[in-house]
């Protein structure tokens, strides 16, 4: 399958490491000019000794700072909210702070960047396409996961809700749900085999997914190939919900 992004502006934020990262230099090599956000200016400056992209470091949590910070980067054609925050605890344990962090990077910053950026689209006028982040966690209960997964099933909705107000703007909205991804963090999470045994048993497939496995996922969904899909939810998760 041909898919090209030449001549497109492509904003992603977490791009500092994990699958943003793993993203941003994908959309490099399929010829997109990408705009790569995140928090963390050391993670950008080593992201652009590998890749030509336009770096943007602003903390996401900062409603004001970060609204700014995206209008400045001006009119993209395809936004990728993949920026997130996992703080577990047993649902008892759970500590309002945590939840307050949690809901304003991984649900309040999409409502954020998305507002700005599918205004921007349509002003313009020539449609767009938004892939946020979600995780399995929003459909599947998860011990110590409360929060993170009542953030992730408020991205599913609010997701949802976008895909129905900004689908007569030609503006596709959709979600990816990945299992356990092996970035980095994953191995260092998911590598003692007590722990990834339970987990691994709910998995058809067997095995985790690897980055490049959420990668080509959202690929396709901000390509032109998949310009009738519009308010899905695509788990990328061996088959861990269909069970």
């Amino acid at each position: 399958m041909d898919i090209s992004f030449q001549n497109k502006r492509v904003l992603v934020t977490g791009a500092g490491q994990g699958i943003g990262r793993e993203l941003v230099k994908a959309l490099v090599r399929y010829g997109a000019e990408v705009i790569a956000l995140s928090r963390t200016k050391e993670h950008l400056d080593t992201l652009c000794q590998e890749v030509n992209v336009t770096p943007v470091c602003v903390d996401l949590s900062d409603w004001d700072t970060a609204r700014e910070a995206v209008r400045k980067i001006g009119p993209v054609d395809c936004l990728v909210n993949n920026a997130a925050v996992a703080l577990l605890d047993p649902f008892l344990k759970a500590k309002p702070e945590d939840f307050d962090k949690s809901f304003a990077v991984n649900v309040k910053a999409v409502l954020n960047v998305s507002q700005v950026v599918a205004e921007s689209m349509i002003q313009r006028g020539k449609g767009g396409t938004i892939v946020n982040l979600s995780s399995q966690a929003s459909q599947a209960a998860l011990a110590d996961h409360a929060i993170y997964c009542a953030s992730k099933a408020a991205v599913d909705q609010l997701s949802k809700v976008m895909a129905l107000e900004l689908g007569p703007h030609n503006i596709r909205v959709n979600c990816v749900n990945p299992t356990v991804v092996m970035t980095e963090m994953g191995k260092i999470g998911w590598s003692k085999p007590e722990k990834a045994s339970t987990m691994l048993s709910k998995i058809p497939m067997g095995r985790f997914a690897e980055p490049e496995d959420v990668v080509n996922a959202v690929i396709f969904l901000l390509s032109s190939k998949s310009d009738m899909i519009n308010g899905i939810c695509v788990p990328i998760d061996g088959g861990f919900l269909a069970c």
